[in-house]
């Protein structure tokens, strides 16, 4: 490890690692240990550059290559795949080609012009898009540049006397750059710089962040390092001056709810307010409420800071131009003054929000995006930060903390000073953004939705919550055991990871699977997952009910009379539970759902040895139609109804499967593992039917996926069977 130590950021960089390292994988060595720590830089922000020696692909000849992080990505888990590759001597021969457009008035468009160019300096074929801030790093002329977005750099840059104290702070090594849009004219101005002071090692980039240099890189890293740690200290030494937490943002003005009121508060309030922000598209929510966001939402000046909005563009661009803070007293208003509060704060921020559309925009802007905020500030509770997913509704949430540091340490040095609106607008509704956001790919067809599925730890409720969860929908995995339904949450997650994004703790901090625990038999029980669900994503969009009982009748063919209620408590009373207190949720939230309800082919067909199961099953296709009528319009209900499932099902343990096996007189050994005698089972119930395969967890899965989408949105109160063909169990 380098020895050199620092008191506010960490110094990650190992000499005998980076030594194994060299080119390019030392770029990404550098870029993963800068990432690394959030006061350096945020969850996808800021970029790293190289100017190195590779052969050219066609002439052999050795060239100079610019390799830069591109477009998109965090640095943090860069890989090289992540940094395009650009020739440095066709960078810089692009600045001819703009001076000539610029001098015919047309400097707007030849910036988004240049974007299109980098294409042609493209070093052998590199796929990876070149991000807006190329010319910064091809411009400067050092081996090496770092471009990060520290909380205490940008205190500084977003303070009103900005020029003074960089001079005050770093003397003659740190130049200063008014705010630019990032881009080709930024690149030139800091090449300008560099020539005017050629000791310079870095430049303040006003109301942005800022970007350093050297010839080596891992002088380079320590510089980075240097200037954020003295920036820190700095900010530190006059916070402290001011009264520190005590004073922060000028005192308290509001005390914070004990953790349980705030859970209750969150939970009342969340999916009525995930209904009102999801109007054009639905939103997951991140909730934070830890000791920083409550100091902020708490205090006096909160309500003036947070109109100003935030400065950085990474910042705003997740958290739009300003958050919604809502004048609350939590000391003497109840919830439903918190709703009428709410509910007249977003009517606000939606005109507000027009009007800054209407005043900034240009005869080509893109048309207005959603008004809604994406970040909620509650005195006495904490925020409440949306996004598309929650990986980005998480990110949203960290870039705010962001953005509150920013105004701590530039409240504290000095005076907090937002970007101007135009220069946000343009920012935010510029063409080149618009053309990436049409780039994305299409969202998968349950994004944007939560899905709880009751009994996920095995079975059906199991493969259901893995095709739900590769369709995008976040999915609440849900079993009486939280451990189990911890472990399908966590197969999912190992899938398809945990999403960018600091992870808060707890329920805030689940990824695109949840594990909870729950008996559905006991309402109370029901209502506290439904809460907690609410906690973790800020609502629910569809529920479905895998979770049943057979109980198997003793040798006279009977059940005892308390494993008949048993029985119908789970496979009848439960799902009815789940239904009536969902409707709560669901009629606060106001966005249409659906409920999905397992019954059975012996449902409709009579037989021995099963008629508690039989009948309860009867009954759960009669609490189908039943309930597609009290939950309409709003709610879907309906059924799948499968055969027997020997496969992966918690209702054939061995000793059930082996009596089947005897019952029907199928040769086997009392040596066969599980698997081969749930086989033989399996393949005898297959026979009994017309399509003569056995019946699979993965087909009752289709069904309830397809249930859950808009591909049988007028399709409700029925049941749909998935039984391979059995005659008995004929519609009649």
């Amino acid at each position: 490890m380098s020895n050199k130590t620092y008191q506010h950021v960490l110094n990650l960089w190992n000499d005998a690692d980076a030594a194994k390292l060299s080119g390019v994988d030392r770029l990404v060595y550098r870029s993963n240990k800068l990432g690394a720590d959030q006061r350096v830089t945020n969850t996808g922000g800021g970029n790293t550059s190289s100017k190195l020696a590779e052969k050219d692909p066609l002439t052999g000849e050795s060239v100079t290559v610019l390799w830069v992080k591109g477009s998109g990505g965090d640095l943090r888990t860069s890989a090289r795949e992540n940094f395009s590759s650009l020739y440095q001597d066709k960078l810089v021969a692009l600045q001819k080609i703009y001076a000539a457009r610029a001098d015919k008035g047309l400097k707007s468009a030849a910036e988004d012009d240049m974007v299109a160019m980098y294409n042609h300096t493209t070093f052998n074929l590199n796929p990876r898009a070149s991000s807006i801030d190329t010319p910064l790093h091809s411009f400067i002329p050092a081996k090496f540049v770092d471009h990060m977005h520290p909380n205490a750099i940008i205190a500084i840059a977003a303070s009103a006397r900005c020029v003074e104290l960089t001079k005050e702070i770093f003397g003659g090594s740190m130049e200063y750059v008014p705010w630019m849009r990032p881009g080709f004219e930024l690149g030139l101005a800091m090449q300008e710089i560099c020539r005017k002071n050629p000791k310079s090692n870095a430049i303040m980039m006003g109301q942005h962040g800022f970007i350093s240099w050297d010839a080596d890189d891992k002088a380079c890293y320590l510089v980075t390092l240097d200037y954020i740690e003295k920036a820190s200290a700095y900010v530190e030494q006059k916070y402290a001056a001011k009264g520190g937490d005590a004073q922060a943002f000028g005192g308290a003005k509001f005390e914070t709810l004990a953790q349980e009121k705030r859970n209750a508060a969150f939970a009342a309030i969340l999916p009525w307010l995930r209904g009102q922000v999801s109007q054009q598209k639905r939103f997951i929510g991140t909730v934070q409420d830890d000791e920083k966001i409550l100091r902020f939402v708490n205090s006096k000046d909160a309500p003036r800071l947070a109109e100003l909005g935030t400065s950085c563009p990474d910042h705003f661009l997740r958290t739009k131009i300003k958050p919604l803070y809502v004048d609350w007293n939590p000391q003497t208003q109840d919830l439903s003054a918190l709703k009428s509060k709410l509910a007249a704060g977003l009517e606000q921020y939606r005109k507000d929000y027009a009007a800054y559309y209407n005043k900034c925009k240009h005869a080509n802007s893109p048309a207005m995006r959603d008004a809604n905020p994406t970040v909620i500030l509650i005195p006495g509770c904490g925020m409440i930060a949306w996004g598309k997913d929650k990986s980005e509704s998480r990110v949203t949430a960290e870039f705010y903390n962001c953005a509150v540091e920013v105004m701590r340490g530039a409240e504290a040095i000095d005076k907090y000073i937002a970007l101007p609106q135009q220069e946000a607008f343009d920012i935010e509704y510029w063409l080149l953004e618009e053309a990436k956001l049409k780039r994305m790919p299409a969202e998968k067809e349950l994004a944007r939705q939560v899905v709880v599925v009751i009994g996920a730890a095995s079975g059906i409720g199991k493969e259901t919550a893995h095709r739900v969860a590769r369709e995008g929908a976040h999915v609440v995995c849900v079993d009486m055991k939280i451990e189990a339904a911890q472990a399908t949450a966590k197969e999912i997650t190992d899938k398809l990871g945990h999403g960018i994004g600091v992870a808060g703790s707890g329920l805030s901090g689940c990824g695109p699977a949840l594990g909870l625990a729950c008996n559905i038999t006991d309402r109370a029980s029901v209502r506290a997952m439904l809460d907690q669900v609410a906690l973790a994503y800020g609502g629910f969009d569809s529920i479905c009910v895998t979770a049943g009982v057979f109980w198997p009748s003793d040798t006279t063919g009977h059940i005892p009379d308390d494993k008949w209620a048993f029985t119908f408590g789970v496979n009848v009373t439960g799902g009815y539970i789940v239904g009536d207190e969902a409707a709560r949720t669901w009629k606060e939230q106001g966005l249409r759902g659906s409920l999905v309800l397992t019954t059975s082919a012996n449902a409709v067909v009579a037989k021995k040895g099963s008629v508690a199961y039989d009948c309860s099953k009867a009954a759960a296709n009669h609490l189908v139609r039943e309930m597609a009528i009290e939950l309409s319009p709003l709610v879907r209900v309906n059924g799948v109804a499968p055969a027997t499932v020997v496969q992966g099902s918690a209702m054939f343990p061995r000793d059930r499967v082996i009596g089947s096996l005897a019952k029907y007189n199928i040769p086997y050994t009392e040596t066969e593992d599980d698997d081969s005698l749930r086989g033989k089972l399996a393949r005898f119930y297959a026979e009994r039917t017309l399509t003569k395969n056995p019946i699979t967890p993965a087909d009752q899965a289709e069904a309830f996926f397809l249930l859950l989408t808009q591909r049988l949105s007028k399709t409700t109160g029925q049941i749909i069977p998935v039984d391979g063909g059995l005659a008995d169990g004929f519609m009649r």
